[in-house]
Order: structure tokens, then sequence, then C-alpha cells
């Protein structure tokens, strides 16, 4: 079996699973954000009194942080009653951050976890061995109700990434390139399994980039085999024993797919596709009006750092806007202590409370009818950071820097 496979065995209760086959599994954490008040809705409407386990339990206000509406003030205000009133105490408020970096940074997530959310890239939790994966409002009240959830044991897709990188490449260009030639439906209800020596040296950040995104291309969850580097960032974090659990050498992956990527450069999901990937530098002379640095897949400490090397002792270019969200309040702070806030700020840089902002177009930075935003997020479909007029490039935080710098896309200094 696979690793993902013998979670899923482990969790509910069976010596062994295969693909196609229907489990109920036993959820080790369940986490609500706040775009789905309708998960406490369902849960009452289901007959629910009381959380199976409110340990096992976390919300998380990250979409709309600080509140930018009434409505979204009052579905906090209700969340926060629902958690009083159900002694949840893993609570993390509008101070913290978005639920995908909160979450490992508060050591809720570990290898052999089996952990469901009401957010699509829970598909991050795989890079630090756990089967992660989204759910939607009634599935999530289920597991509040019940501890667990029915699951299809997914056919695993296995990409081996291999070479070197160059300078200024990322781990954003190596999924964008990979998008780009797999497309959107290329592991649907699939587990994809990234591994081959350039993951081996990827930082933790990094391989979060990469399994964040494979739901891009359909995934149910993903993987990436922890090793030493995943033992160094949770066992700081986790205070307890868990399983890492290995794959059978005779496991046969429903596909195998090799990436050098040697050769790569930086590239961009240009509009209004994910997996319309080009070079950057075969984009064109695209004009820019907004540059977003940020997000659960480009708003890390090495992300924010990476702009600020890029923007030192240099000011943005004249007409273009560059919004720097922090993903969490740990990574604020540890952004700030390093300098990298302030040399950011200096380089004309607006600076906005840790969340989601205007990753889905809630706040902070939406944009308006024709204009041209350059991101790090993750999705660039007309309308996900405002208007449908608008246009979206989802790139790397090195190339988001430098296009803020030249005011156009680009992916290096010319």
């Amino acid at each position: 079996m696979h690793a993902l496979w013998k979670i899923l065995a482990e969790k509910s209760g069976q010596e062994n699973v295969e693909a196609g086959e229907i489990v109920n599994a036993e959820i080790d954490l369940a986490e609500v954000n706040d775009l789905y008040l309708q998960v406490i809705k369902s849960f009452y409407e289901m007959g629910g009194k009381k959380v199976w386990d409110p340990d096992k339990v976390t919300f998380v206000f990250d979409h709309y942080s600080p509140t930018p509406t009434i409505k979204a003030a009052e579905n906090h205000k209700q969340m926060r009653e629902f958690c009083d009133e159900q002694n949840i105490e893993k609570l993390f408020d509008i101070n913290k951050g978005v639920c995908h970096q909160v979450m490992p940074e508060a050591g809720l997530v570990y290898p052999g976890m089996l952990l469901t959310a009401t957010d699509s890239h829970t598909t991050t939790h795989g890079s630090f061995g756990a089967f992660g994966t989204g759910v939607g409002a009634t599935d999530l009240a289920t597991i509040l109700l019940e501890g667990e959830l029915w699951f299809r044991v997914p056919e695993v897709i296995k990409i081996n990434i291999t070479g070197s990188l160059k300078k200024g490449v990322m781990a954003k260009d190596i999924i964008l390139h990979i998008l780009g030639e797999l497309g959107q439906d290329a592991a649907v209800y699939k587990a994809v399994e990234f591994a081959g020596p350039v993951v081996d040296n990827l930082e933790m950040a990094e391989r979060m980039v990469l399994c964040n995104m494979s739901v891009e291309m359909g995934a149910k969850t993903s993987y990436i085999k922890p090793d030493q580097t995943t033992r160094e960032y949770i066992d700081k974090r986790v205070d307890h024993d868990y399983t890492v659990y290995e794959t059978d050498a005779d496991f046969e992956y429903d596909e195998t797919y090799e990436f050098d990527v040697s050769n790569l450069e930086q590239v961009t999901a240009a509009p209004h596709s994910i997996d319309n990937v080009i070079n950057v530098k075969d984009a064109g002379d695209v004009k820019i009006d907004q540059v977003f640095i940020g997000t659960c897949t480009g708003g890390r400490v090495n992300d924010i750092k990476t702009a600020a090397e890029i923007l030192k002792g240099k000011k943005i270019a004249k007409g273009v806007r560059l919004i720097v969200i922090p993903a969490s309040d740990e990574v604020m702070r540890e952004s700030m202590k390093k300098g990298y806030i302030d040399s950011l700020m200096e380089s004309g840089a607006a600076i906005s409370a840790p969340g989601c902002g205007p990753c889905l177009g809630a706040h902070q930075g939406v944009i308006a009818d024709g204009e041209t935003c350059v991101s790090t997020s993750s999705r660039n479909f007309p309308g996900r950071m405002g208007s449908t007029g608008a246009k979206i490039y989802s790139a790397s935080p090195a190339t988001a820097a430098y296009s803020a710098l030249y005011g156009k896309l680009i992916g290096g200094a010319e």
C-alpha cells in the first residue's frame, strides 16, 4: 500500500485498502474557516448538540480578517459563540492568519494524520506526510457530529522532480510548469506524491507550495515523504508521538511523471486559467497596476524575504501598487525581526494584517475593471480578485517583486 492508503486503513480500522474502495475513517482534526457559517447551521439542522471531540476541532478566521462587511462580522460573532458553547479552545481569531499556515505553526499538523478542512487547499498538509483534504460544509458538519467521514481511496500519481534549479526559480515556478504540462484535470480525485532530489532539497515552505497547488490539477490530497527536514519542523511544534507511514516498495502508482527542471525558467499562469503557463520572458509587454505577495501559496517568510532582497534600496514603479500580506502573525513577526517588512515599506509596499484578503476578492486589495495584477496566489480565473474584467498573472514571489520594480510582468532585472 501507499503511505496515504495506510493512513486511511489505520483510521478506518482495516488492515488493507485499495484504490476505489469506500472507507469510513476517523478524523484527527477538522478545521472550519470563516467562509462556512453553514457548517454550524447544518450541525444544528442534523440535530447536533455537542461536537464529538472539541479538542479535534479548530476554527480559523482568515478569509474575512479583519471583517470587511457587517455580514462577515456577524459570521465571526456566531462562530465565536459556537466555539464558546462547544468548549472549542482552538479558535484562531483575526490576529492569527491563514489556516494552512496557522495550523502547522500551532503544532496541529503532523505525519500520519487525517485532516479535513473547509478549504480546497488543505492538500498543503501533504507536505508534512499527512492526509489533508478539503470538504464541504455538510461533510464538515457530519464530522462535528460523528468524528468520521467516508472517503474513496484515491489512486496515486507520482511526480519525480530532478535536476537543479536556476537562480531565481522557485517552487511556484515548478508547480506552474507541471500544471502547464499536465493540465487542470490530470489528477481528479487522485493523490499526487512529489518526490526526487529537487523536492528533497526544498525547505518546508517551498514543499508546501507544491502540495498546496496539487489541488489545481484536481488532486484529492497530496504527499511528500517525511524526512529530516520534516522532522525538524514538526518536532519543534508537536508535543506527542506520531507515525510516519512508509510506502511499500512494490506499490504500483497509477501514473508516474518525470520532470527535469534544470532548464526551467521563471514562468507565469496567464489569464484566465492556472494551466495557461508561459515563460515570463515570452509574455510580451504586460503593463501592470498591482502586485500581491501573500496567501497560503506565497506569503511565508521565504517569500517575503525573496521580495525584500530584490527590492532592497529601490522603489517600486510609479503607478504600481504593491500589497504584501504575511500568511500568519508568526510570519509577520519573523519578517519584521529580520527587517524585511521595513525594507518593503521603504520600497513602497502596503502591508496588511495576516489573512487571505484579496486572494478571493474579499478586501485589502481587490482590483478594478481593466486592471492587471501579478499575484503569488494560486488562482487566476475571472473575478477571483475583484472585477471579472481584470487580469491576473499567477507567479512566484521573485517574479512578483521584479514586476513591482519595473511596472510590468518581468522575471528579473533587464
